[in-house]
């Protein structure tokens, strides 16, 4: 999703047994919940927005919707983040910011979403409200104030500068190398 070492590339593409290991360890259950996410992500005192994106994210990650990650959804998350092609990531990002579920993206949605992402993060180097401002100039061609996912797309494709902040934005590889640290660990050793 960003520029990530080829650390990440190789941890991907190591043997499935490890994966396997490692997130049996993380999650001797063989589910992740919200709650050990955030244990593993380390997130406490984290502001509202930032707690609702994080609910979001992995929100969007349970594929079946049963309120847990198993393996298979796991594997799923980081390949995409990782590997993903760019309309694949498209519609990762726009149900992420689609939160009420409608079909349709926001300001408010938006504004939200790059708040939470910031506060999580501590990147302040771009408003919020400036960001979703462009976004919606850019691809809101028709001045409605929401999005479909066809124009989300095809808008962000259209215009490489929002396609590029969309990527930094967006950049979970910090999150996934705390979920793979331990592996990485190993390695080490």
């Amino acid at each position: 999703m960003g520029n990530h070492g080829s650390n990440l590339d190789d941890i991907l593409s190591e043997d499935m047994h490890h994966w396997y290991n490692k997130f049996m360890r993380e999650s001797p259950s063989g589910l992740i919940t919200l709650f050990e996410l955030k244990a593993i992500l380390n997130l406490r005192g984290i502001t509202e927005d930032a707690n609702s994106y994080v609910e979001q994210v992995f929100f969007t990650f349970d594929m079946d919707g049963d309120g847990y990650i198993d393996f298979v959804e796991y594997i799923a998350a980081i390949s995409l983040l990782l590997k993903g092609e760019i309309n694949q990531k498209l519609k990762w990002y726009f149900k992420l910011f689609d939160q009420d579920g409608n079909g349709k993206i926001d300001k408010d949605e938006l504004e939200t979403i790059f708040t939470a992402i910031q506060d999580i993060t501590r990147n302040r180097d771009i408003d919020p409200e400036d960001i979703v401002a462009l976004i919606f100039e850019k691809i809101d061609v028709k001045g409605e104030g929401e999005m479909t996912l066809e124009e989300f797309i095809e808008g962000a494709k259209e215009h490489p500068d929002i396609m590029e902040m969309l990527k930094n934005l967006m950049d979970l590889t910090p999150v996934l190398e705390i979920i793979v640290k331990g592996r990485v660990n190993e390695i080490k050793d």
